[in-house]
């Protein structure tokens, strides 16, 4: 972050120094709420949690080098002291990007939100300095914590914002104000914690609601092929962009087709030109993605030959989202464990089936090993019972249903759907998923793992990539 004084942090969260021997000393490190991740002249912010309070650590972050700690109470340690960690850490963060004065761009949505969050961040490396959100790291604090990485250099600062319930994407915008917003899609993700999709799209909309007006410029990025993302341009005074496969969009692909190895190609649209694009991400579902980043950096000013040259060298950022990697027997584990919801589940399906079709014509065989997608509420079952009939009718060789009652809806939806014999089977755990697949593979064989992030299927895919491990448990 920008260099600031421990006297012109603690003015600005309205705090209390403690034990600060010269407050003319500036924090030139990272503000950090893990004290692992403390560097010299680092910011430790002390958060007291369900689980671990942040003030246990307080000691052994000052001795790691952090200069101060921020803190709810004294410490005996060279520490601010305020009465909300979070909020003065929010209001450390809005005063740090209104004195950089940098481009912030945020992007929401019920699926993609993190793929597209590093496909923008890469593409407008290429432009600018850029800083982004790690991973999933979007709520109310990882979104300062974000947005404090940013110094002097950094030209665009590209956040991501998610959303539990109704008001929490206007907090975030409270904090980090931004210029351009970005709203990819309104599906079924929390659907059970927000009550329906009209809920969701409300909450979903608060971003373009805290946009600048169009003269001052503010632009709201909106697919125009979700209809409830589409009717968010009456909500916003800012300038509106629309991206997608409507002839109203002005940013779009055309020629979309699929490589032997289940990559997008298209030609990209946009009101400067056209150019061709090769992702280097598996399915499908990544060109709306792709889309709505060239559609960010259209607006940032980059050139349509310099868009589609970023987006074909990007790769994916964040850790267990379509990681593609071929064992040296030929078995290819998809791992896509991170999260899941209806609209991703289909999307991952589809790029396996994509994926499979040159596998399957070796003899190779497609996996599915899906778990349960969690809070979609009075929803759920059918839901699990449509992911399993689709696994079917994109001829998926092998679905493995993996834990509890949501399991056994996947397994059910398949067997309605037309799978016999062994095409598709219920296990008790991810063990046991391991186990049967360690039995079975086959060189050629393509594995998908996917689920909710509470199941922690991600330890099947890693398992199978190292055949010496076994699963941990959750």
């Amino acid at each position: 972050m920008i260099a600031l004084s421990l006297a012109e942090i603690t003015a600005i969260v309205g705090g209390q120094s403690h034990d600060i021997p010269d407050p003319a000393v500036r924090i030139t490190g990272p503000v950090v709420i893990d004290s692992r991740e403390v560097k010299p002249g680092s910011l430790f912010a002390a958060f007291a949690g369900e689980q671990v309070d942040g003030h246990d650590y307080a000691a052994r972050a000052v001795e790691a080098g952090a200069v101060a700690v921020l803190a709810a109470r004294p410490l005996g340690l060279p520490a601010i002291v305020v009465d909300d960690v979070q909020a003065a850490l929010g209001a450390l963060a809005r005063a740090v990007v209104e004195r950089l004065g940098t481009d912030v761009v945020a992007l929401t949505g019920s699926a993609g939100k993190t793929s597209t969050k590093d496909l923008i961040a890469q593409v407008l490396q290429h432009h600018a300095p850029t800083v982004w959100t790690p991973g999933s790291l979007n709520n109310e604090i990882g979104l300062p914590l974000t947005a404090l990485r940013a110094s002097d250099e950094t030209q665009h600062l590209v956040l991501e914002m998610g959303a539990r319930g109704i008001g929490h994407i206007r907090y975030l915008t409270g904090l980090t104000p931004p210029r351009i917003g970005l709203v990819l899609n309104v599906g079924s993700a929390h659907i059970g914690e927000f009550g329906g999709r009209e809920q969701i799209a409300q909450a979903k909309g608060e971003l373009v609601e805290s946009l600048p007006p169009a003269d001052q410029g503010g632009v709201a990025v909106l697919n125009a092929d979700d209809p409830l993302v589409r009717a968010m341009a009456e909500r916003t005074r800012a300038r509106v962009t629309l991206f997608g496969e409507s002839d109203e969009a002005v940013v779009r692909a055309e020629n979309v087709r699929l490589t032997t190895a289940g990559q997008p190609s298209f030609k990209l649209h946009t009101p400067t030109g056209c150019s061709d694009v090769t992702l280097r991400l598996y399915g499908e579902h990544h060109v709306s993605n792709a889309l709505a980043a060239a559609a960010v950096a259209h607006e940032l000013g980059m050139s349509v030959e310099e868009i589609a040259t970023a987006l074909s060298e990007a790769g994916t950022l964040s850790r267990w989202r379509m990681e593609v990697t071929e064992r040296p027997d030929g078995v290819t584990i998809v791992n896509d464990a991170y999260n899941a919801n209806p609209e991703s589940m289909r999307a991952a399906l589809r790029a396996l089936a994509a994926m499979g079709r040159a596998a399957q014509a070796q003899g190779g065989r497609t996996w599915a090993v899906l778990g349960k997608m969690a809070e979609l509420g009075d929803a759920s079952l059918a839901e699990h019972d449509a992911v399993g009939r689709l696994a079917v009718r994109l001829n998926v060789s092998k679905l493995v249903a993996v834990g509890d009652r949501e399991a056994s809806w996947l397994q059910l939806g398949a067997y309605n759907e037309g799978s016999w014999g062994e095409e598709s089977v219920h296990v008790s755990d991810a063990q046991a998923a391991v186990d049967l697949l360690r039995s079975e593979l086959r060189p050629g064989d393509v594995v998908l793992v996917k689920a909710s992030r509470s199941v922690g299927l991600e330890q099947v895919a890693l398992a199978l990539l190292d055949s010496e491990s076994e699963v941990t448990g959750r």
